[in-house]
């Protein structure tokens, strides 16, 4: 059964009796979009201004553990959904879009809290804009993101679509 309580498959077509035909550029798009933050978020707080900050509380440190790995679980998910056994379908196709896309997607209403930033005042190397456009998680997620995973996801469904 699958989330709207109908039989597997039926709500999940096309779905093809082997693995659909040609190059799956689309998967890998997806699945660089999941890969970003689950590396990115190593070589983003793998340091001094976060892990290694020493004045940060254990208790922050063990909320920057949980975000770096729920970066590394859901793009696992997703790779597991795009390129795991089993039969291909738009339904795995669209739970690995969602996957590759919940780290970020968690990223732009984390601002709304109280003493939230986008930049780490503790690290004076970082990059603020960029020709006048401010570089933060929000644009990160608008420029770079959004158009993976859509790109991919279009390209994906129309190889699955063509093979049925």
């Amino acid at each position: 059964m699958n989330i709207r309580g109908s039989k597997r498959g039926a709500s999940d077509a096309p779905q093809t009796s082997s693995k659909a035909v040609g190059f799956p550029v689309g998967k890998l798009l997806v699945s660089s979009a999941a890969l970003l933050p689950a590396v990115g978020a190593f070589m983003a707080d793998w340091n001094t201004t976060h892990v290694y900050n020493p004045t940060w509380p254990p208790h922050a440190k063990f909320h920057n553990a949980q975000t770096i790995t729920l970066a590394v679980e859901a793009a696992g998910l997703s790779l597991w959904q795009l390129w795991g056994p089993g039969q291909e379908s738009l339904s795995r196709l669209r739970w690995a879009t969602l996957c590759a896309g919940l780290f970020w997607l968690t990223q732009a209403p984390a601002i709304f809290f109280p003493g939230t930033a986008f930049v780490d005042p503790d690290n004076p190397t970082q990059p603020t804009s960029l020709a006048g456009i401010p570089i933060n998680q929000v644009t990160a997620l608008a420029a770079i993101l959004l158009p993976l995973l859509a790109a991919g996801y279009a390209m994906e469904a129309r190889r699955l679509r063509r093979a049925s």
